[in-house]
């Protein structure tokens, strides 16, 4: 996916597309995300949308090219909160000890393990010795696939070759066969139909299997400095009302979300329709008791396999917030 341009003809379409005019913006908020993989979508609807105005907020969009980028600057401050940061820098955070708080669960960590049809590859077992394409190292999803395939099928980190990369490049590593196999979200997928692929895996299905339960992996969370959930708690309630509309709106209206990814996200038409079409698969905004559960899980999944070094403390879940913009509705 390529960076975001606005066009000045976009203001009207998101006027009839969110149905209302925003509200007057009265706080400020700094908002921080990963402008590719999992959140650009995401935040492309969301900033052109104008959800955050809609709530009385002013937001001011810093955009990272660093999927780690957002965590950083949330410890000098220079953003207020990330809305997609990765729960694997949200947990390696709340082990230091930074003044930080996750407030909101975002995105599911879906993806499928394929290779190119005909590969001698089956099963997620024959990567042993073999190039896997994934998210890069410090990803959420990096961390997640890594974990599966150790503890569903015994590979080590050094019994394979991870190639980090965007989904775009992994695509093109797969097709002229830099790589054995891939880790590709549902969107690229569907993106490439003309591709002949065959299924290793799904990463939600190794998850569950894994843990034994139906709770799905959270691949992006919501983290805010503390500084900003105490000065401003009643900014922070209208920023997860705003996100909690924005998921609502990309599940309810498809075409209205396709055409603002055209826009907003400069995807073609069938790529931004294959993304809108898949957004419940993809987006959440929820912090309830079994969001907290399965991140509490993961970290500690993640501590016994090295990925972090603690485990997080339980003050770094808060759903306060969540549960006064549930209220606000």
């Amino acid at each position: 996916m390529t960076r975001r341009t606005f066009r000045p003809a976009l203001a009207a379409l998101l006027l009839l597309a969110c149905g209302a005019a925003p509200a007057v913006a009265q706080d400020k908020i700094k908002i921080g995300y990963w402008t590719s993989g999992f959140s650009v979508g995401f935040g492309a609807v969301l900033e052109a949308g104008k959800f955050v105005e809609q709530q009385g907020l002013q937001p001011e969009w810093v955009h990272f090219s660093d999927v780690n980028g957002p965590t950083k600057a949330l410890l000098t401050q220079s953003i207020d909160l990330a809305f997609a940061a990765p729960t694997t820098g949200a947990f390696a955070l709340g082990i230091q000890g930074a003044p930080v708080e996750i407030v909101l669960a975002t995105q599911v960590a879906e993806a499928t393990f394929v290779a190119k049809e005909g590969s001698p590859l089956h099963t997620l077992a024959d990567l042993k010795g073999k190039k896997l394409g994934m998210s890069p190292a410090g990803s959420a999803t990096y961390a997640i696939v890594a974990t599966v395939l150790e503890r569903n099928y015994g590979l080590k980190r050094s019994d394979y070759n991870a190639v980090p990369g965007n989904e775009g490049r992994l695509v093109q590593f797969l097709q002229q066969g830099d790589i054995a196999a891939a880790s590709l979200r549902a969107v690229t997928l569907a993106s490439i139909p003309d591709l002949k692929l065959q299924t290793l895996g799904s990463l939600i299905d190794e998850w569950k299997k894994m843990t034994k339960t139906d709770a799905v992996p959270i691949l992006g969370a919501t983290i805010v400095h503390k500084t900003y959930a105490k000065d401003h708690a009643d900014g922070l309630v209208k920023f997860i009302r705003a996100m909690i509309a924005a998921t609502a709106f990309g599940a309810a209206e498809t075409d209205k979300a396709s055409e603002i990814l055209r826009s907003a996200a400069n995807l073609d038409a069938k790529d931004a329709t294959a993304y809108a079409r898949l957004w419940k698969q993809i987006y959440i905004a929820t912090m309830e008791p079994v969001d907290v559960a399965t991140l509490k899980t993961m970290a500690e999944i993640f501590k016994t396999d090295g990925t972090l070094d603690g485990i997080p403390p339980d003050s770094l879940y808060v759903t306060a917030p969540y549960e006064a913009a549930k209220r606000a509705k």
